[in-house]
C-alpha cells in the first residue's frame, strides 16, 4: 500500500462525502494504490453513517472508524495512523481545504528522502491562499504561532504547525504517533518537537489553500482549549 490518507472528521456531514469522493478520485488519477480512513470523532450528526455509505461506491479501500465521544482532532488522527498501512500517511483536514494534488509534491519529499516528514504551509512564498482566513483567526493563528516558538521551543524555520495537511514515512509514523498524548488541535507541535527529539527531518512544503469558513474552531472555545493543551504540552516529558 503506497498511500494512507486520513480524514478527520466531527460533525462534517454536509462535508464528507465530497471529501472521500475527491480522495478517491485523487488516487486513481494517480494511478496510486492506496488506501482511505475516516475517522469520526464522536460526531452527534450523520457523519459515520454517510461515510460508511460510500464503501460501495468508491474504488479505494476504505475503513471507517468512530470515537463513541469526540476527543479531538489529535486522537482522531492517532487513531487513523496507527490503523494505517499506507508506506506514506497522510491526514488532510475535511472540507477540501487543500487539493488532494498537493500531496504529490509531499510525497516526492519523502520518496527522494529530503526529509521524514513532510508539512503542508500556507506561510511560505510559493503557496496559493484562494479564500484567507477572517481576521480574528488570523490574530489567534498569530498568538498560538509566537507561544510554541517562544514558550515551548519549535523551530522558528517551520512557518505553519497548525495546518491540517502532512505526510508521514511509516516508520517516523510509526515512532511518533504511539507516543502521542495531545487529544486536541496542539497535536501538531507535540509531534514537532518528538520528531526533532528522536533526530527525523521536517520539511514544509507549498500548498493551496483555502479557509473554510464552516470550521469547528470556535473563537469562545477553542483559544482557552488550545492554550491549556500548550502548558501541558510544557510540563510533558518528551522522548
Amino acid at each position: 500500500m503506497k498511500l494512507t490518507i486520513i480524514i478527520p472528521a466531527y460533525n462534517e456531514e454536509k462535508k464528507i462525502e465530497k471529501d472521500i469522493l475527491l480522495a478517491d478520485e485523487f488516487l486513481a488519477a494517480n494511478n496510486i494504490q492506496g488506501e482511505i480512513i475516516v475517522v469520526d470523532d464522536g460526531s452527534s450528526d450523520a457523519t459515520y453513517s454517510k461515510a460508511e455509505l460510500l464503501k460501495e461506491k468508491i474504488s479505494s479501500r476504505i475503513l471507517v472508524l468512530r470515537n463513541e465521544i469526540n476527543l479531538g482532532k489529535g486522537s482522531a488522527v492517532k487513531k487513523g495512523m496507527i490503523e494505517a498501512s499506507g508506506e506514506f500517511r497522510a491526514y488532510c483536514d475535511a472540507g477540501a481545504t487543500v487539493p488532494y494534488n498537493n500531496l504529490l509534491t509531499g510525497m516526492k519529499l519523502l520518496e527522494d528522502n529530503i526529509c521524514d516528514i513532510a508539512h503542508g504551509s500556507r506561510m511560505l512564498p510559493d503557496s496559493v491562499i484562494k479564500i484567507s482566513q477572517a481576521k480574528d483567526r488570523k490574530f489567534s493563528s498569530a498568538v498560538i504561532r509566537f507561544l510554541v516558538v517562544k514558550l515551548l521551543g519549535v523551530p522558528n524555520l517551520l512557518t505553519d504547525t497548525q495546518c491540517g495537511f502532512k505526510i508521514y514515512k511509516t516508520e517516523a509514523a510509526e515512532k511518533i504517533f504511539p507516543m502521542l498524548n495531545t487529544n486536541g488541535f496542539m497535536f501538531e507541535v507535540e509531534n514537532i518537537l518528538r520528531a526533532i527529539k528522536n533526530n527525523l527531518r521536517i520539511t514544509e512544503f507549498p500548498i493551496e489553500w483555502r479557509c473554510d469558513r464552516d470550521s469547528r474552531i470556535t473563537l469562545l472555545k477553542t483559544p482557552w482549549k488550545v492554550l491549556l493543551e500548550i502548558v501541558k504540552i510544557k510540563m510533558m516529558r518528551i522522548d
